[in-house]
């Protein structure tokens, strides 16, 4: 096996475990995840630089959040990139949404580096508003 395969394949297990984090809704948690620099780029808004402003970054729009499950619906890598198209659904009180996504993830010794999110904010913005 050869060592672009492995570190694909390490890459794309720190994704999934990523993702899968997402449902116990823990901001420290979450930005472990990233590098000291990370960036974290939704992409309706603009980026955010620093683990530490990505923590505060999640911490805001998961305020008020009950719940969340990330269903992964396809995952792909090559090298240090890895590509996961998902369905975010979201609860906050009696609001929900269910949000198709494409999270474009740049990794570097195993913590991502870059994360760009892509989504329809309007979908998002009219079901929790």
């Amino acid at each position: 096996m050869s060592t672009a395969h492995n570190i694909t394949g390490h890459n794309i297990e720190v994704v999934t475990e990523f993702i899968d984090a997402w449902s116990r809704l823990d901001p420290d948690e979450l930005a472990s995840y990233f590098t000291d620099d990370g960036c974290y780029h939704n992409i309706p808004v603009g980026p955010v630089a620093g683990r530490d402003n990505v923590r505060a970054m999640i911490a805001a729009f998961t305020a008020d959040w009950t719940e969340t499950q990330w269903d992964l619906l396809t995952i792909v890598g090559d090298g240090n990139v890895v590509i996961a198209e998902r369905l975010d659904r979201t609860r906050a009180g009696d609001k929900s949404v269910d949000l198709p996504c494409t999270g474009v993830f740049e990794m570097a010794n195993g913590k991502i580096k870059v994360w760009r999110d892509y989504f329809d904010l309007a979908t998002f913005t009219s079901a929790m508003s």
